[in-house]
């Protein structure tokens, strides 16, 4: 089988690690895998040894020369399916190109931010299957008017052995320069409004005013970090919130954070959260999209309302409290990733997509049928 994946982003972040697990995972299985991807991004050079890469100028969702791109290379590299894994243009573009070249068109579809009726309907017409990340992303699709026919759910995937060292405090404290007996928490995403970290920021006065050595960690890059370098200075909290930026050594680093919090409003799954989990880290998260997959309440975390900075606040300080919660919940966390989340079972559930479409001869089709894969199946479908 030959399959062409097309992802644009420009950095490895959660969605482009997916699909280098996904590349290695198949071509482990004896797929033989292209990719498309923009030209100077990362996963350009971290693809080579698992995929053939196809590095191309890609613009975003008003790129219309992506069609030609997209569908040229499809032809050229004898596509039995095309994979689009990117909403940068990709997911509209590489469908249309998908369909000019008459071969399955399968999409992943990794945010929960819900789409108008119209644009659903629209735009996954040129989709064969739709693989969510989550079920919560996949009740959003359903909810706008996506057929359930064309819907797979398969879960993100996250690579215990790379955060499942034992806990190093030290390495962390001596790379960023943080006092030996500070409380140390983590947030770790991209610097975007969705992400919650003013919320976080709101909550700190009065978790400092009882923990007055505590110190939070931003690690990640985006365009909110001049908006939360000058809210940290306005709130008088330079002393206790440091942005890190991007950090090639996380996996290294994450096993020495007290607590992971994450406070968005929106989010598909959460990589970061599987990674906190692999390292024995626990965690307080939003119960907001398909978070509350990841994070199981009283099993690897606590969860919180969406947007309640009070809530939010509460939980941070019970589990500084309870330094023997925090320890089972983060031992409870590496448990379920090795049960739910292992890379091997992710690439088999998207394999199993590509299976259902080649089997049943289904070239560029716009109508949604076919039997179910080993993908998981929606709540109130057999075996939910």
């Amino acid at each position: 089988m030959r399959v062409l994946h097309v992802e644009g982003g420009r950095h490895l972040y959660g969605g482009a690690r997916q699909v280098l697990y996904l590349l290695d995972g198949l071509a482990q299985r004896g797929v033989t895998n292209g990719l498309i991807c923009r030209a100077g991004s990362e996963i350009a050079a971290a693809a080579v040894g698992h995929a053939e890469v196809f590095a191309m100028p890609m613009g975003g969702d008003l790129d219309l020369g992506l069609i030609p791109r997209i569908y040229f290379r499809t032809l050229q590299f004898g596509t039995d399916v095309l994979h689009l894994h990117s909403r940068i243009g990709a997911d509209v573009m590489g469908g249309i190109a998908g369909r000019l070249a008459r071969v399955p068109v399968v999409h992943s579809r990794r945010v929960d931010n819900p789409e108008p009726p119209w644009r659903v309907k629209l735009k996954y017409r040129l989709h064969d299957r739709v693989i969510a990340i989550s079920q919560g992303i996949g009740e959003v699709l359903l909810a706008a008017g996506l057929p359930p026919d064309k819907l797979r759910v398969v879960r993100s995937a996250v690579d215990c052995h790379a955060f499942a060292g034992p806990r190093d405090r030290d390495l962390l404290r001596e790379r960023l320069g943080a006092p030996p007996e500070s409380p140390l928490i983590g947030v770790v995403a991209q610097l975007i409004p969705r992400k919650g970290h003013q919320l976080l920021l709101e909550a700190l006065p009065p978790l400092v005013a009882e923990f007055p050595d505590l110190r939070v960690l931003f690690f990640g890059q985006g365009p909110e970090a001049t908006n939360l370098e000058r809210r940290i200075a306005e709130a008088w909290l330079g002393n206790h919130v440091t942005l890190c930026g991007f950090r090639d050594d996380l996996p290294e680093l994450l096993s020495g954070l007290d607590l992971l919090v994450h406070p968005a409003i929106r989010e598909g799954l959460g990589v970061s959260l599987l990674q906190a989990s692999c390292a024995g880290v626990p965690i307080i998260a939003s119960r907001a999209g398909g978070i509350p997959e990841a994070v199981r309440e009283g099993v690897n975390g606590l969860l919180v309302p969406p947007g309640d900075g009070a809530a939010l606040g509460q939980a941070i300080a019970r589990l500084l409290r309870d330094p023997d919660l925090a320890r089972r919940l983060g031992r409870g966390g590496r448990v379920l990733m090795s049960a739910e989340f292992s890379i091997p079972a992710m690439v088999e559930g998207n394999l199993a997509v590509y299976r259902e479409l080649v089997a049943g001869g289904r070239r560029g089709a716009l109508s949604p049928g076919g039997r179910r894969g080993g993908s998981a199946p929606m709540k109130g479908e057999e075996g939910a």
